[in-house]
This record gives structure tokens, C-alpha cells and sequence, in this order.
């Protein structure tokens, strides 16, 4: 598919779900989110994706289980070309994926997380999904398996985008499942229309953890629910870690409250049922390098000598989920 149709699909689906507000904003965040000129490697993503072969025959897309899998018929020397086309736009982070024989081994365990999270939700069926910070859109495949009527993955990473327009090729149109390269902060404020705002792996990057929570609250609509996964440290309502200028090795790392920190701040801004219904850390089984995702991961940030701590000395990386539900 090229950009321009699969723009032109986003267009139509902004259209259909009745996101006239959004949709006036959605060429310049199309155009600031892929420029060229801030995105140097950009065009040679852009580029592998429209060299992806065409699958063979009719395809069969499982996305109702823990690995997204297409198989979609094609020839030994299509599937070297994929698998080729593909490593372009490594590292692949979140999943895992599967094309015929092509094993994308994401770096995190993706699939873990959502069965962590699926039996706590809302039936899916029909519902209307912001995933925010979704990544390259696992997540946003497995709403769809569950039946969703709209899903809409937010992410400022081109990277990102490109790698779901690959998964798109193969998996095709009909999945209703969309991506705009932007953040939180571009969807329109006080838009009050999802059933279901998803922010997995976000808060932790936020300098203003409440100010976060109160711009997903005005994404649904009341009595809409919250699925919200952070990074969390052991405490009571009163503890908060500010780490300083790196967490895990990660730079931009800012406000680590526990659960129960977290379950206050969620009622404050204006939630209640609020449950936090799971929490645990993060093993190197979960998070790790592999043949798609090359760089350092999990177990190089954390303390060789007691793997309980970072390698800056904070406790290692846990993290809770919580549901609630927009007043």
C-alpha cells in the first residue's frame, strides 16, 4: 500500500467515526510526524515497506493470539525478500509477529503484557480504542482480534508507523485499525468520544504525570475506561520516586509512584472504580535482545552484581495495571 492510499484510508475512517474535529489537524501532524527533514532515515523505511512483496492467494491473520500471524502463501524467494525488507526496519520492539515462516522476535514479549491485561477489561466488542503510545500497533491488532470497532494507535515514532504499515500490508484493510504518527498532546483536547483510552509504558516519560492522566480523561467519553501501565515502586499512597538523570539507562524517566500513589492521583483527576489488577517485575524473560532487536535491553540495565537494582541503584524496573472509569 502506498502512503498516499493508506493516508487517504485514515482520512475516511476519521471521516466514518465522526472525527471531523481531529480530522482538520491530521495532514499537519501527517506532515510534521514524517518529515524527511527531521527523520533522516525515514525514506529508506518508506522505501522497504513498498517493496514488500504482494502475499500469494488469499490470506489467513490471526490476531486473537499471542503471536500476530499471517500466512499468506508466498513463494521461498518472496519470503527472503520480506524477511530482508523487514530487518530494515529493526529494531522491532513490541510483538511478536509471524509471516509465513518469517518469526519476528520483538524485544519485548508484548503477547505477556496483554494476557496480563485482556481479563481485566471491558468486552472490546464494538468499542471505540485510543491506544496511546501504542508502539508499532501490537496492541492495537490484538483490540481488533477482540472484536473492536475502532482502533486508533497514537505514536510519534516514524519508525514506528512504518513498521505498522508493514504489518498492514500483509494483514490488509480490513482490521479497523489506524495510526498517527503524533502524541497525546495533538489529539484535540476535550474530545470525550472513546469507550476506551489504553496508556501502556507512557507515564514514566511524562514531566507532568497529572496533566497526562487529565488529557487521557478528556479522550473518553463519561464512564469510559482507563487501561493505564506504569512503572510503579513499592509503597504506600505517600511514596514517589524522582530518580535523577537516568533510570534504567533511560534518559527521560521522571515520576515513579506506587500503585497506591497512583490510584490516588487517578481519583483526583477525576476517576473512580480505580483497581490496580496486577503488578510485578519486569524478568529478563519479557524484555531482552534478540536477532530483531540487536541494542542493549533489560539485562544491561540492571546491577550484574543484584539484579533487584538498577545499574544506577534504583530498585529494578516494576510495573502495575490499572482500570478505571471516567466519572
Amino acid at each position: 500500500m502506498s502512503t498516499r492510499n493508506y493516508q487517504q484510508a485514515l482520512y475516511h475512517a476519521f471521516v466514518d467515526a465522526g472525527l471531523t474535529t481531529w480530522l482538520s489537524r491530521l495532514p499537519d501532524q501527517l506532515a510534521r510526524g514524517l518529515d524527511r527533514q527531521r527523520f533522516g532515515d525515514l525514506p529508506q523505511w518508506e522505501k522497504a515497506v513498498h517493496k514488500l512483496p504482494t502475499p500469494g492467494g488469499e490470506c489467513h491473520v490471526e490476531l486473537n493470539a499471542d503471536t500476530v500471524a499471517i500466512d499468506a502463501g508466498m513463494s521461498d524467494a518472496d519470503r527472503r525478500r520480506s524477511r530482508s525488507l523487514l530487518a530494515l526496519l529493526a529494531p522491532w520492539r513490541k510483538g511478536p509477529y509471524r509471516i509465513d515462516d518469517i518469526d519476528i522476535d520483538t524485544e519485548w514479549r508484548s503477547d505477556w503484557k496483554w494476557q496480563r491485561v485482556a481479563p481485566h477489561l471491558s468486552p472490546l466488542k464494538g468499542r471505540r480504542i485510543l491506544d496511546v503510545g501504542g508502539g508499532n500497533g501490537y496492541h492495537g491488532w490484538r483490540m481488533a482480534g477482540a472484536g473492536a470497532g475502532l482502533v486508533i494507535v497514537v505514536d510519534p515514532s516514524p519508525r514506528f508507523y512504518w513498521q505498522f504499515l508493514a504489518m498492514r500490508h500483509f494483514i490488509g484493510s480490513a482490521p479497523p485499525v489506524h495510526f498517527v504518527p503524533v502524541g497525546l498532546e495533538d489529539v484535540p483536547p476535550e474530545l470525550e468520544y472513546f469507550d476506551t483510552v489504553f496508556s501502556m509504558g507512557v507515564l514514566y516519560h511524562r514531566r507532568s504525570p497529572i496533566d497526562h492522566l487529565l488529557a487521557l480523561r478528556d479522550t473518553l467519553r463519561p464512564g469510559g475506561e482507563l487501561v493505564l501501565e506504569t512503572l510503579v515502586v513499592e509503597g504506600d499512597e505517600h511514596t514517589l520516586l524522582m530518580p535523577g538523570d537516568r533510570y534504567a539507562r533511560m534518559p527521560n524517566v521522571w515520576f515513579l509512584p506506587s500503585s497506591a500513589a497512583l490510584s490516588h492521583w487517578c481519583r483526583r483527576c477525576g476517576f473512580e472504580d480505580v483497581k490496580v489488577v496486577d503488578e510485578a517485575p519486569t524478568t529478563l524473560d519479557e524484555q531482552r535482545a534478540t536477532e530483531w532487536m540487536t541494542f542493549q535491553s533489560l539485562r544491561d540495565f540492571l546491577d550484574p552484581d543484584d539484579p533487584t537494582r538498577t545499574v544506577e541503584g534504583y530498585p529494578a524496573p516494576r510495573r502495575a495495571v490499572l482500570i478505571a472509569r471516567r466519572r
